[in-house]
């Protein structure tokens, strides 16, 4: 296996490792926001949910569009698409923990950390199978050209010696 095969098969983890470092931060910023709010003023928990689940989607889509993802193309159009994803997930999410709070009394910072936790695993994957597609699908196409030429004319060097 030569250099390029071996960097082209990490890729998907170093991104996954990128990703997390990204949304470990946007998580930091979630937690901070929400604790002032929840704890501190002592707001009930969806207020305190949707300003401190707002502040952290900017701060995640900025840097995981930038360096995880590496998309400069149409930031409007990608924007649009994470968008897609939280107008489904936000008043899901909102709800449920409105719910699991308020009606069976669960611990607040027990509800937002299983929802920090789904947010996570399911952003990541509408992120890079769904808004951030386009790159991978020509960057495969691109490296098995690649390997396709070279083995090609390792095998036309091999019929020619």
């Amino acid at each position: 296996m030569d250099n390029s095969t071996a960097s082209v098969k990490q890729q998907p983890f170093l991104q996954f490792l990128k990703y997390t470092m990204f949304a470990a931060s946007a998580g930091l910023i979630q937690t901070g926001l929400f604790s002032l709010m929840a704890s501190v003023f002592h707001i009930k928990y969806w207020p305190s949910y949707l300003v401190s689940l707002i502040a952290s989607i900017l701060w995640n889509f900025t840097l995981n569009r930038k360096f995880t993802f590496k998309s400069a193309n149409n930031v409007p159009v990608a924007l649009l698409k994470v968008t897609l994803y939280y107008i489904i997930f936000t008043p899901l999410s909102t709800w449920w923990g409105d719910v699991l709070t308020e009606n069976y009394h669960w611990n607040y910072y027990l509800v937002f950390a299983g929802t920090v936790l789904i947010n996570f695993i399911t952003e990541f994957l509408f992120s890079k199978y769904y808004t951030f597609k386009e790159k991978y699908i020509f960057a495969f196409t691109r490296n098995y050209a690649n390997r396709h030429t070279q083995k090609h004319t390792i095998d036309q060097e091999i019929k020619v010696n």
